[in-house]
């Protein structure tokens, strides 16, 4: 019997939190995961006695959902998202939406709404900001896509969180990120290497600093981290790999910004400092013995 009024697939811990924060505002939510375990596991403790609802295929769970039918994925970006969309296609009818919440690349949201649009299903790009705690107490969500969708998620969307305006805004939002660890990351450099600062004294420093106007959550668990001793009573961050990874929403805000015509030095250097940490083999100092000279 359909009862529910939305879907969310994608059970880690963002996605639950996001259940249950529209499960508060009133919403009936229909759980679904690839492994099926962990829709039993969530409603057996965190949504237990709730008025979540779960689903052990994507057949049953579309069976569960009113009209027009309303699914968010909340899994990886890339693959994971077109993988779900070929999958539903079959199952969901002309009107019916699609909601992509991950970090997607705004040129696949553009492609996934114009492909759908052609079958007759609608497509929103919606990121969502705030992690995990976000999701718990109102993330901002940033809808963009098939325009014909807000008056269908329009209640849900405002009710718990505010308004926005699609995956471009989300990537630029993250990427504002990247520039703000890079300096902390070269701030950490220059009290390490250049001042010689011991781990908690550097804690200290960056405690003070989020006392000041440049309170933020990124400097203050930056402190943590220094803080941070390993079972064996040792400091945990000097015993961690430099060698920084990426999703590629940094490479994207750059090329962007070059197609526009928009400086944003920060975000590129940014960028192209995680492309050196990740070379870890070539930035080893290599040492060649010599009889009489030493290391050369």
């Amino acid at each position: 019997m359909a009862q529910a009024d939305i879907v969310l697939i994608g059970l880690a811990v963002m996605g639950q939190n996001l259940i249950l924060t529209m499960k508060d505002h009133g919403f009936v939510v229909c759980a679904f995961n690839r492994t099926v375990s962990k829709v039993d596991d969530f409603l057996a403790n965190e949504a237990k006695g709730t008025k979540v609802v779960g689903a052990q295929s994507l057949k049953e769970m579309v069976s569960k959902l009113k009209k027009p039918q309303r699914i968010i994925l909340l899994v990886k970006a890339g693959q994971a998202v077109d993988y779900f969309i070929k999958k539903l296609i079959p199952l969901l009818d002309i009107g019916d939406i699609i909601i992509d919440g991950g970090n997607s690349e705004y040129r696949d949201t553009t492609r996934r709404c114009q492909d759908l649009k052609a079958k007759g299903i609608l497509f929103v790009g919606s990121g969502v900001s705030g992690g995990e705690e976000g999701a718990w107490y109102g993330s901002l969500l940033t809808p963009g896509g098939n325009k014909e969708v807000w008056p269908h998620i329009k209640t849900i969307f405002q009710g718990v969180a505010a308004k926005g305006a699609g995956h471009f805004v989300k990537m630029a939002h993250n990427r504002i990120e990247y520039g703000d660890m890079q300096l902390i990351c070269e701030a950490y450099h220059l009290m390490k290497d250049v001042l010689g600062m011991a781990q908690d004294k550097m804690a200290q420093a960056f405690e003070d600093w989020n006392k000041t106007e440049l309170d933020s959550f990124l400097i203050e668990i930056t402190a943590n981290i220094l803080k941070f001793q390993g079972a064996d009573g040792k400091h945990l961050l000097p015993k961690i790999r430099d060698s920084a990874g990426q999703k590629g929403m940094g490479k994207w805000t750059t090329i962007s910004a070059l197609e526009y015509g928009i400086p944003v030095t920060l975000i590129g250097e940014a960028v192209f400092a995680r492309c050196l940490s990740s070379l870890k083999d070539g930035r080893i100092q290599k040492c060649i013995p010599r009889k009489d000279k030493g290391c050369v």
